[in-house]
């Protein structure tokens, strides 16, 4: 009997260490474990990554014979497979409403896809667009990421391209959790996005 309360209590005790060691994750060892994710989505997929100051000398295009990406400030990845219209005034301004079909794929899990509206042809998301200075947000109106994620909040990774595309756009963009929507962020999840005409209006 006694040596069936000590197994027990040796249980207990593994289990406890067990789950104390997991506590003890820290937000920086989530953040490392990110990196490595993103590092080996790279690797595995053969991306060329490029500096914003090359990506500058290239007229802000991406070669996607090289499969590059450009590493943005914000440390978003971006490319540019068509920048959109060819006309240079077609660009994004303050409270314009954007239109975007996407696929999101969870680089945690696997490069599932976690939420899209391309097999919904009756369905696409749609957000207004607000800049005042250097500051930018998006607001959900309405689409599969506010319903999937019960946010209005547009990730602030998707709002990085505008300064680069023109109405039209399509690109495709790793999404470090910073930069993520509220899962993402809560949960230190990096994201793949592919996010198709992009296109904006009054």
């Amino acid at each position: 009997m006694k040596k069936l309360i000590y197994f027990i209590a040796g249980l207990v005790a593994c289990s406890m260490a067990f789950q104390s060691c997991h506590d003890n994750v820290t937000y920086a060892d989530m953040l490392k474990d990110e990196t490595k994710m993103i590092n080996a989505l790279i690797q595995d997929s053969s991306i060329t990554v490029i500096s914003q100051s090359e990506f500058f000398k290239q007229d802000s295009v991406t070669n996607l014979s090289r499969n590059e990406f450009v590493q943005l400030a914000s440390g978003v990845y971006m490319q540019v497979v068509d920048k959109g219209s060819d006309n240079p005034a077609d660009t994004i301004v303050s409270n314009d409403h954007v239109l975007v079909r996407f696929i999101e794929y969870n680089i945690a899990d696997t490069m599932n896809v976690s939420c899209t509206n391309i097999s919904y042809p009756y369905l696409v998301d749609e957000f207004r667009y607000t800049s005042s200075g250097t500051s930018v947000t998006g607001s959900f109106i309405g689409g599969a990421m506010r319903s999937t994620y019960q946010s209005q909040t547009v990730p602030p990774g998707w709002l990085t391209i505008f300064p680069f595309i023109r109405d039209g756009a399509h690109v495709k963009l790793i999404v470090p959790s910073k930069m993520g929507h509220d899962a993402s962020q809560q949960y230190v999840h990096p994201y793949y996005y592919d996010l198709r005409k992009v296109t904006f209006f009054k």
